[in-house]
C-alpha cells in the first residue's frame, strides 16, 4: 500500500451504476469496459494527487491530501468518462461521493467514522453524479473548476451517520437533472409521536407480564385482578387504535 496522506484527508469514493445490467448486455465485452473504466479512473485522479486507498470489482477509494484536488480529480474523471467511446455503445455512468476528515491511519489503512460517510455519500448519488459533504464544501470555498456550479440538495440523512448536508457538484457539459438521493426518509412528527406511544405500550405490556408472573401487580400496590387485567387490555386495544389513527390520518 502507497503512502497515504494523513491530517486532513479528503476521500473519494466511486461506483458504477448498473454494473450487473450491463455485464448482462456486454457479456465478454464487459472485461473491456472494467479496463478501460480503471484506467480513466487511475490517469485523471492520480494526476491531481490522488492516493489509490482500495478497488473492488469496480469501485475506488481514494485520498486526497487537499480538498481541490479531490474535487478536481472526481470532475476531470467524470468527464473523461462521458467523453470515452464505451463498447456497443453502452452507457457507462459512475457515481462519486467526497468527503473531509480526520482519520486515524492504521496498518490496514483509514479508521473512522468519516470513511463511512465518504462511502454512504457515495452510495446516495446516481450514475455521472459528483456529491460531496458540508465539510468539503467549506474547504472547496469558492475555487471551482471551470464549468461547474454548486447544487444544495439540503439535508440528508444517510444510512448508520445520521444527518449530512450533501451538496452537487453540477457540470455543464452532463445531465443536470437526476432522481432524488437514495437516501433515508426523515421521520415525521407523527411518525415520532406513533413510536413513542408503541414504546409505552410495550413498557406497560412488559410491566404487566412481569407481574402476572411474579404475582404482584406492576405498582406493587395492588393485587392483580381479573378486572385489572381487562382494563389493562382496553388501555392497550385503545392505544394501538390512537397508533393506526396517527398513521393515517396525519
Amino acid at each position: 500500500m502507497a503512502a497515504l496522506p494523513g491530517g486532513t484527508v479528503t476521500f473519494l469514493f466511486t461506483d458504477v451504476e448498473g454494473s450487473t445490467r450491463l455485464l448482462q448486455e456486454l457479456g465478454d465485452s464487459y472485461g473491456d469496459v472494467v479496463r478501460d473504466h480503471r484506467r480513466l479512473l487511475r490517469e485523471h485522479l492520480g494526476d491531481k494527487g490522488g492516493t489509490e486507498v482500495d478497488t473492488q470489482g469496480d469501485a475506488f477509494f481514494y485520498s486526497f491530501a487537499r480538498a481541490r484536488d479531490a474535487v478536481a480529480g472526481a470532475v476531470a474523471a467524470q468527464r473523461a468518462l462521458a467523453e470515452h467511446d464505451w463498447p456497443e455503445r453502452a452507457q457507462v455512468r459512475v457515481r462519486m461521493g467526497l468527503h473531509t476528515g480526520e482519520p486515524s491511519v492504521g496498518e490496514e489503512g483509514y479508521l473512522g467514522l468519516d470513511v463511512v460517510r465518504a462511502a454512504r455519500i457515495c452510495s446516495a448519488g446516481h450514475g455521472g453524479q459528483i456529491l460531496i459533504s458540508e465539510t468539503t464544501r467549506a474547504l472547496l470555498g469558492n475555487d471551482l473548476p471551470e464549468g461547474v456550479v454548486v447544487v444544495d440538495l439540503g439535508q440528508q440523512s444517510l444510512k448508520d451517520v445520521q444527518h449530512e448536508r450533501i451538496y452537487e457538484l453540477a457540470l455543464d457539459d452532463a445531465p443536470r437533472s437526476f432522481p432524488p438521493l437514495k437516501t433515508e426518509a426523515p421521520k415525521s412528527s407523527s411518525d415520532l409521536l406513533a413510536e413513542r406511544i408503541e414504546h409505552h405500550v410495550e413498557e406497560m405490556v412488559e410491566q404487566s407480564l412481569t407481574g402476572a408472573l411474579t404475582g404482584k401487580p406492576p405498582a406493587q400496590t395492588t393485587r392483580w385482578t381479573l378486572f385489572g387485567l381487562l382494563n389493562f387490555v382496553l388501555l392497550v386495544a385503545a392505544l394501538a387504535a390512537l397508533v393506526l389513527l396517527l398513521k393515517l390520518v396525519l
